[in-house]
């Protein structure tokens, strides 16, 4: 299938493909995937376009909840990327979290789809706190990458740059990108796909800033950011709930994507 011809797209995956981080639950989130959806759609004017992620799914359950529904639509693009939410918790199996992120890799090109997914940055450098288990992130990038290499799997490097960890492109909770964050990631899958008119703009590094903060102050941004984020996270993990328990897909079913005829996101 050629890069703009692309007619059925399907995301798979968590709250990345989801889109939190780009808008909100009651106007509505955007996100990489979306916005993907929408430069594939600038050459394939009738691209229909589902995303079955949901936030807070391991990938056990994206491949349990989203293969069968995705490999039903008969995409001939799909985007997989889940296994954050594995690595976050402890005793996490690499190996098997890395099977089931294959085996919908097999699936999906064995039936002729174009598949795509990305690499994930480093955590230990946008949340010092997180640091015990970036290890466990960039073991993981490996292995989805030899997973990808077999089954002819695109894969945008999007952990490969600097710029990836810049505090400006994540959110408050430094778990998922903003708006400018989703944009560059977007930016990089189309890159990945070679769709017409991308390029490697979103791996040149953010304009520098003042970078004078205080011990004090740093260590405050820490404590707010553990209340704020950490707690709650750690809550509901030890009452064995998930931010996405009773949540449905937003977008279930293909439907028409209208072209963007240009981001009009926040840039900096």
């Amino acid at each position: 299938m050629s890069s703009s011809g692309y007619l059925r797209y399907v995301a798979l995956g968590d709250s990345h493909t989801e889109g939190l981080g780009d808008g909100d639950d009651v106007r509505g989130l955007r996100g990489w995937a979306d916005r993907l959806a929408e430069q594939v759609a600038r050459h394939s004017p009738g691209l229909l376009y589902a995303n079955l992620a949901v936030r807070g799914r391991k990938a056990g359950q994206v491949r349990a909840e989203q293969l069968a529904p995705a490999l039903a639509m008969r995409p001939d693009l799909a985007t997989v990327v889940a296994g954050v939410n594995d690595v976050l918790r402890p005793g996490c199996d690499l190996d098997e979290v890395a099977g089931h992120v294959e085996a919908m890799f097999a699936a999906l090109t064995a039936q002729g789809a174009t598949v795509a997914t990305l690499m994930f940055p480093d955590v230990g450098r946008i949340t010092p706190l997180a640091r015990p288990i970036g290890h466990r992130v960039l073991a993981l990038n490996a292995r989805i990458r030899e997973a990808a290499d077999r089954h002819g799997v695109v894969v945008a490097e999007t952990a490969a740059h600097a710029a990836a960890t810049d505090p400006r492109l994540w959110s408050a909770d430094r778990l998922h990108a903003g708006p400018l964050g989703h944009m560059r990631i977007a930016a990089a899958v189309a890159q990945a796909l070679g769709l017409p008119g991308s390029d490697d703009k979103w791996t040149l590094p953010l304009p520098a800033e003042g970078t004078d903060i205080s011990v004090w102050r740093a260590v405050g941004a820490e404590l707010r950011w553990a209340g704020t984020f950490l707690g709650p996270w750690v809550g509901r993990r030890l009452r064995g709930r998930s931010s996405g328990d009773g949540r449905q897909a937003k977008r279930p079913a293909l439907l028409p994507v209208a072209a963007s005829a240009g981001d009009t996101s926040p840039s900096v």
